[in-house]
């Protein structure tokens, strides 16, 4: 290979590699953000990130502001995220029917979106008593085992963030100390528990992941308190397992 090549082709991945950091720094800001302030979040001259914007606006990858000044993530991307989410919930749904078939309890997949958890795919249980959501449904981050799950995976000052915004909109008193504390048992065992605080009656177990996205996802079995502190052990022993299918599962799509 020529020289020029070489240098021609790691300049274009030096441009993707700029363009995703780009992306991501508008993930978090829904909002949308000024060409400086995306400057300053990605650590590139304002005439760099003019250009790379302007390529991402022309596919509509980013638009404008409404509000102007700024620009935003874009329909095209919101478009892909939908195709990566379909994916995730197809590839996880042999894991959420084991997990059915070894608990004889539904299992539940759902997608952490700002501070809210949302269903996108079920495996209802076999028991006549049973919990079962809708997809598409959205739940709550702070009081139920999904949502902790989520929360211990992100940078703990985010998670807190995300967790008092919730708990302030819905005029909760709030323990940040308390529920640090539980975040860091959630990270040292792999499972958030949720012990009849969303639903009177309901408990749940449940673990994170990372999707190819990057976006955090989380496999939860809600599951009647009466039968839940029965087969406790038996239920977190399944989940567990799912966790390590799950993780192989990811490892393996990434080296692919």
């Amino acid at each position: 290979m020529k020289t020029e090549e070489f240098d021609s082709g790691r300049s274009g991945i030096q441009v993707i590699s700029r363009a995703a950091t780009v992306l991501r720094s508008l993930k978090e800001h829904p909002e949308g953000l000024s060409l400086g302030q995306i400057a300053a979040e990605v650590g590139l001259p304002r005439s760099t990130v003019q250009r790379i914007v302007g390529a991402l606006q022309t596919e509509r990858l980013l638009i404008s502001n409404a509000s102007g000044g700024g620009v935003r993530l874009g329909p095209e991307l919101g478009a892909l995220a939908e195709a990566a989410r379909y994916n995730t919930a197809e590839q996880c749904r042999s894991l959420l029917s084991d997990l059915t078939q070894a608990t004889g309890e539904t299992s539940d997949l759902s997608v952490l979106r700002g501070d809210r958890m949302i269903f996108i795919d079920q495996v209802p249980g076999t028991h006549r008593l049973r919990t079962v959501s809708s997809v598409g449904e959205v739940f709550p981050i702070t009081t139920t085992a999904n949502g902790r799950a989520c929360l211990a995976r992100l940078p703990r000052d985010i998670a807190l963030e995300r967790a008092h915004s919730e708990a302030g909109r819905n005029g909760v008193d709030f323990d940040l100390q308390e529920f640090s504390a539980m975040l860091d048992e959630v990270t040292k065992t792999g499972l958030a528990y949720d012990n009849d605080e969303h639903s009177d009656g309901i408990s749940a177990v449940g673990f994170a992941f990372e999707d190819l996205a990057g976006d955090l996802h989380a496999i939860s079995v809600p599951v009647p308190t009466t039968r839940f502190l029965r087969q406790k052990p038996e239920i977190e022993a399944a989940v567990l397992r799912a966790a390590r299918a799950v993780d192989k599962l990811m490892q393996s799509n990434r080296s692919k």
